[in-house]
C-alpha cells in the first residue's frame, strides 16, 4: 500500500535556507501574517492532514472510481468526509483576502499546501485545485458584485469551481469554439453548448459549483478575438447569498479514463444556462490565461507530486528487497542476498528520482515567489506590476508544466523498475502512479503545445531571445560569485558553458526560422523545452549545493548528513543527468526537413 509523509525537512530547507522566504514574506503586504511560527504550524498541520486523511483514500478511490447516474456524480467512499474535514480546517482559504473569509497569507503557501495534498492524493486535490483557478479569475476580473456573490463561498470551500474551455474538435485551438452566449434583458446571458474533459464538473462534495465558461457572443469577431468569459453557476444564487433554483447546466456523462479515476472528468451541457459576463466582452481569453497560468503551475506540482510519491515508496522497498550479491562485494553477509539498493543500477534509478523531485521542488518554490508578487499586484489593481510579474512567470510556466511532467513519467517508470514485477501489480501502487502521471503531460496543453509556447511565443516572438539572455545573465552573475570557490568550480564551469550554448542555440533557431524555414521552430521546440528544463534544474541544484557546502561548514537548520546528501545528489545530476543536453542540442539544430519533406500520402499503413 502506498504511504506518504510530507518532506518537511526539504520544504523548510528551500523556504528558509535557499530562498529565504521569511525575508521574502516581510516584503509583502500580506506577509505580516506569515511569521515563521504561523508558517510552521500550517506546514505541519497540513502535512498531518495529508498523511492521515488523504493518502489512505488514494488507492481505494482509484479502485472504486466515480459513479455516474441520471446526471449526478458520486465520489468514492471517504471523499465527502475528507472534503468536509478540508473545509472545516479552512485549508481552501489560506491565501485569499480577509474580506472574503480568507487568511490573507501569501499564495506561495497555497502552492506548497497543494504539493502536499497532490502527493497524498492527486485526484482528490483536483476538486479544490480547480476552485483555486476560479477564485483567482474572479479576483482579477470580476466586478465588485461578482466578487461579493461568489468569493466568500468559494474561499471557504463550501462551493467549488471549474474551468470550461474544451469542446469536441476544439482542444488547444480555442478559436474553433462554438458555445454561444445570447444577451438577456436583465443583463445576463443565455449560454448554450457542450464542453468536454471538465475536471470536477459535477460531484457531491459541495452544494454549488461555479463554472468559468468560455463562449462566443453574437456577431463576435472570428477566432480567439471573439471569445468572452462567463460565470455560470450550477445553482443560481439568491440575493441573500443562499443557493437558489437549478441553472441550465447538467453533466451528460463522465469519462472512463486511464487514471485519476476518483476525479470526475465530465461532459457538461449548457442549455439556456444563465451566465454572467466576467471582464470585457470578446476579451475572455486574456482573462482565462489567469486561470491557465494557475493551472499550469498546478500541473507542474502534479509532476512533482508523482516524482515524490514514487521515490518515497520505491526507496524503502529497495532497502528491504534482497536479490543477488552486490558486484563490489557482499554487503549483508548474514542475509541470503544483499538489498537491491546496494546495486549501482538501482541506485541510479533512486538517485534520478531524488534529483528530479528535489530539483522540481526548488524550481516550483522559486516561481511561487513570483506568484506572490503577481497576486499582490492583482489585489492592488496595479496593472503595470501585474504585467511585469505575469511576464516573469510566463517564461517559467511552460517549462515547469512541460519539463516536470515529462520527468514525472520517468520517475514513475524508475519506481516500477525498482519494484520489478511487483511494479506492475496494483497492490503496490507503482502502476497507479504511472497511470496518473500520464495525464499530467496532457493537461493544459500537451508537452508539444507548452514547447511551442516557450520557444515560439515567449522566447522568439515576444522578446527575440531577450528572456533567455536575461535569465542566463542572472545565472552568470551567480556563477561569478562562486568563480573562485574550488568546491563549486565544476558547477560554475558547466553552467557557464550551458548558458553560452543556450543563447547560441536560441539565435541559431531564430536565424534559421527567419532566413530559411519557419518549421524549425515547431520541429525544435520540444527538444528546446527539455534542454531549457535541464539547464534550469542544474542551476537550482548548483544553488542547493552551494548552500549545503556553507551549512556543513558553518552550521545550518538540518543535520550534517542532509547537506551531504544534497551535495552528492547535485554531483549525480551534473554527472549523469545533465549530459542529456548534448543530444538535445544536436537534435534541435538538425534540419526540420527530415520531418517536413515526407509527403502526407507517404504516411500510410499497409
Amino acid at each position: 500500500m502506498l504511504t506518504y509523509k510530507a518532506p518537511l525537512r526539504d520544504i523548510k530547507f528551500l523556504m528558509n535556507e535557499v530562498f529565504d522566504f521569511p525575508k521574502h514574506y516581510a516584503g509583502l503586504d500580506c506577509g505580516k501574517n506569515a511569521d515563521p511560527e504561523t508558517v510552521d504550524m500550517i506546514l505541519e498541520g497540513f502535512a498531518e492532514f495529508s498523511k492521515d486523511v488523504l493518502a489512505p483514500l488514494y488507492q481505494s478511490g482509484d479502485a472504486e472510481g466515480c459513479h455516474f447516474k441520471d446526471g449526478e456524480v458520486t465520489t468514492p467512499k471517504g471523499f465527502k468526509e475528507a472534503y468536509q474535514a478540508f473545509v472545516e480546517g479552512a485549508w481552501q482559504s489560506l491565501s485569499y483576502p480577509e474580506q472574503y473569509g480568507g487568511m490573507a497569507l501569501p499564495t506561495s503557501l497555497n502552492l506548497i499546501k497543494a504539493e502536499m495534498m497532490g502527493t497524498a492524493n492527486w485526484p482528490f486535490s483536483m476538486y479544490p485545485g480547480l476552485t483555486t483557478g476560479a477564485i483567482n479569475t474572479i479576483m482579477q476580473y470580476g466586478s465588485t458584485e461578482q466578487k461579493d456573490t461568489y468569493l466568500p463561498k468559494l474561499v471557504s470551500g463550501e462551493w467549488s469551481g471549474t474551468m470550461c474551455l474544451t469542446e469536441a474538435g476544439c482542444g488547444t485551438d480555442l478559436g474553433q469554439m462554438k458555445t454561444s452566449a445570447k444577451p438577456s434583458d436583465d443583463g445576463s446571458y443565455l449560454i448554450n453548448g457542450t464542453k468536454i474533459f471538465i475536471s470536477a464538473g459535477e460531484h457531491d462534495l459541495t452544494e454549488n459549483i461555479i463554472h468559468i465558461v468560455l463562449a462566443r457572443l453574437p456577431n463576435a469577431p472570428v477566432g480567439t478575438k471573439g471569445i468572452s468569459l462567463f460565470i455560470v453557476p450550477k445553482f443560481l444564487v439568491n440575493a441573500d447569498g443562499t443557493v437558489g433554483e437549478r441553472n441550465g447546466v447538467s453533466c451528460g456523462s463522465i469519462e472512463h479514463k486511464m487514471g485519476i479515476n476518483s476525479s470526475a472528468t465530465c461532459v457538461m451541457n449548457f442549455d439556456n444556462a444563465k451566465g454572467f459576463l466576467i471582464g470585457e466582452a470578446n476579451k475572455g481569453l486574456k482573462a482565462m490565461f489567469t486561470y491557465m497560468n494557475t493551472a499550469r503551475i498546478g500541473t507542474g506540482i502534479q509532476g512533482l507530486s508523482h516524482m515524490e510519491l514514487a521515490f518515497q515508496n520505491s526507496l524503502p522497498y529497495a532497502k528491504e528487497r534482497r536479490s543477488m550479491r552486490a558486484q563490489s562485494g557482499v554487503k549483508e553477509p548474514d542475509k541470503p542476498a544483499d538489498a537491491i539498493i546496494h546495486h549501482a543500477d538501482v541506485r541510479r534509478l533512486l538517485l534520478t528520482q531524488k534529483a528530479f523531485s528535489e530539483g522540481a521542488r526548488s524550481m516550483i518554490y522559486h516561481t511561487a515567489r513570483y506568484a506572490d508578487k503577481l497576486y499582490e499586484a492583482v489585489g492592488k489593481g496595479d496593472q503595470e506590476a501585474i504585467e511585469h510579474w505575469d511576464d516573469k512567470m510566463g517564461f517559467f510556466t511552460p517549462i515547469i508544466k512541460g519539463f516536470l511532467t515529462e520527468l514525472s513519467l520517468e520517475s514513475a517508470k524508475n519506481a516500477q523498475q525498482v519494484f520489478g514485477g511487483h511494479g506492475y501489480i496494483k497492490e503496490w501502487g507503482m502502476e497507479l502512479i504511472a497511470r496518473d502521471a500520464r495525464i499530467s503531460t496532457l493537461y493544459e496543453g500537451t508537452t508539444g503545445v507548452q514547447a511551442l509556447d516557450l520557444l515560439g511565443r515567449k522566447v522568439l516572438l515576444q522578446g527575440k531571445g531577450k528572456v533567455v539572455r536575461d535569465y542566463t545573465t542572472g545565472i552568470m552573475k551567480w556563477c561569478g560569485d562562486y568563480a573562485l570557490d574550488k568546491e563549486m568550480r565544476k558547477y560554475v564551469w558547466a553552467l557557464t558553458k550551458l548558458c553560452a550554448e543556450w543563447n547560441v542555440l536560441t539565435g541559431r533557431i531564430a536565424l534559421t526560422a527567419l532566413r530559411k524555414n519557419r518549421d524549425v521552430v515547431s520541429s525544435a521546440s520540444e527538444d528546446y523545452l527539455m534542454y531549457s528544463g535541464y539547464v534550469m534544474m542544474a542551476y537550482h541544484w548548483a544553488r542547493m549545493a552551494a548552500i549545503a557546502y556553507d551549512k556543513m561548514k558553518n552550521g545550518g537548520q538540518q543535520p550534517y548528513e542532509f547537506y551531504l546528501a544534497k551535495i552528492q545528489t547535485a554531483e549525480f545530476y551534473f554527472d549523469k543527468i545533465l549530459p542529456r543536453t548534448n543530444g538535445l542540442a544536436d537534435s534541435m539544430t538538425a534540419s526540420p526537413e527530415v520531418m517536413t519533406d515526407m509527403k502526407i500520402e507517404h504516411f500510410i499503413i499497409d
